[in-house]
């Protein structure tokens, strides 16, 4: 199957893009209203100095005149280290102050406050003027007080806040990535929940998967019950279709034989014997290739959910010996058995078929009157089961390779065989967490095959 990416990683990406937006946007949010309440603080200050300067204003004798406080430039250095001008105006009159100060390009109504930004001495500054009527005589005049500050500090403030929003915003992206690995990870746990308890199964047990899920996930376990429903529909239909092919099979080829073996006593040209020999011949390697192939298939099956239970290889052998008995008698064979107690875990069914196909092989292959030897023996946390015989070897080539679907050695022919007698043996043991070892007799006259399997 090929993966197009992890859905978890995908979504930690996107909740992390989400917070990456958010950040830059608070960053951008909180500079700009840093901005605006410095400035909106120096205006404060700025107005509450020339209210200040203004309210200072007096008449004396005909004339107005001015006492500048301290106060009122005092509270402008708390803002900053700026630089601070001011104008103080009867008229078109200069009282006190830079006269080159530029005017305001609103003229405050008296009472009022105004503000303005321009440029002074090479500096931007912010300005600020209040006007207010003095009675000097018997005339009002108008007076304008304008106070001035470089925006330095403003801008020193604004950048403090600025950096300081921007180590907030970082702060805030990393623990909203790390929150959403978190929330990425527990919003797909049921999922793999689901995914634990799918593999956790054998692959006989089909059962519906009843699990408390997001509503999200419902379509998935239901379809997913629907796929084991009818997975297990194709499994026992398969299952009935193999063992009614082997009866059908295996009842029309002995009717066969029989019919056969009936013709060859009652003929009498040699020819013909010949003939029906040939045919007695091809049933038997047909049923015995379709008896092997029904193990092979039961093997398999049985093999993906395997049974774990106390097996003793002594007992196992010698039922398997006993059910032999009478094959090996025809050809003069006799069966000796060494066997010490060994027992495995494993499955009975499978491991009887392993050793029946290997002992079975060891017979068909012996020649008669000879000797077919099985021995067990223990060796650390294996069991080894050693079937020998006094046949042809295991001809040439490598040994490994006669384990192989329907591989046969170079020297069976004449000998009725399927070549699945070995791979029987091999996927039983193999299923068992062990393995087969094949080896011909010194002097090429025989062959042993070991069956090794761990201890329980």
């Amino acid at each position: 199957m090929i993966g197009t990416g992890s859905i978890g990683r995908r979504l930690t990406l996107l909740l992390a893009g989400v917070a990456a937006l958010l950040s830059v946007l608070s960053w951008w949010m909180v500079t700009g209203l840093a901005r605006e309440a410095a400035e909106r603080t120096q205006d404060n200050v700025l107005a509450a100095s020339a209210t200040t300067i203004a309210e200072t204003l007096r008449s004396e004798q005909g004339e107005v005149r001015l006492e500048l406080p301290y106060s009122a430039f005092s509270m402008l250095g708390a803002i900053g280290e700026d630089r601070v001008f001011y104008q103080v105006m009867a008229g078109d009159k200069l009282l006190t102050g830079y006269d080159d100060l530029p005017a305001l390009s609103d003229t405050p109504a008296p009472g009022q406050i105004a503000f303005d930004t321009g440029e002074f001495s090479g500096e931007a500054v912010r300005m600020a003027s209040v006007s207010r009527l003095v009675l000097a005589g018997t005339q009002p005049i108008p007076v304008k007080v304008t106070v001035a500050q470089t925006r330095n500090g403003v801008g020193t403030i604004s950048e403090d806040l600025s950096r300081l929003a921007a180590l907030l915003s970082v702060a805030f992206f990393v623990i909203a990535v790390v929150l959403s690995a978190i929330a990425a990870r527990t919003s797909l746990r049921p999922l793999n929940e689901i995914a634990a308890a799918v593999s956790r199964r054998g692959p006989s047990d089909l059962r519906p998967l009843h699990r408390n899920a997001p509503t999200e996930l419902a379509p998935l376990m239901s379809s997913l019950n629907r796929l084991m429903e009818r997975l297990g529909q194709s499994i026992r239909r398969s299952e009935d279709f193999i063992a009614e092919a082997a009866h059908r099979v295996r009842t029309p080829l002995a009717t066969v034989r029989a019919q056969a073996e009936i013709a060859l006593r009652s003929v009498e040209d040699e020819s013909e014997k010949q003939r029906l020999r040939q045919i007695i011949r091809a049933v038997d390697e047909s049923s015995r290739s379709a008896g092997q192939l029904l193990d092979h298939a039961t093997v398999t099956y049985r093999a993906d959910d395997l049974a774990r239970v106390p097996v003793d290889l002594s007992e196992l052998a010698k039922q398997t010996a006993g059910g032999l008995e009478p094959t090996a008698s025809m050809k003069d064979i006799r069966l000796r058995l060494f066997t010490v107690y060994a027992q495995v875990a494993g499955d009975p069914v499978l491991l009887e078929n392993a050793l029946r196909n290997v002992l079975d092989n060891a017979i068909k292959y012996s020649p008669e009157e000879t000797d077919v030897t099985l021995r067990i023996t223990t060796s650390g946390t294996e069991a080894r089961i050693a079937v020998s015989d006094e046949g042809p070897g295991l001809g040439e080539g490598p040994a490994q390779a006669l384990t192989e679907r329907f591989r046969r050695g170079s020297n069976t022919q004449g000998i009725v065989g399927s070549g699945l007698g070995l791979t029987i043996a091999e996927d039983v043991l193999s299923a068992h967490g062990g393995r087969l070892e094949l080896k011909s007799a010194e002097g090429g006259t025989g062959a042993c095959v070991a069956l090794v399997l761990p201890l329980s």
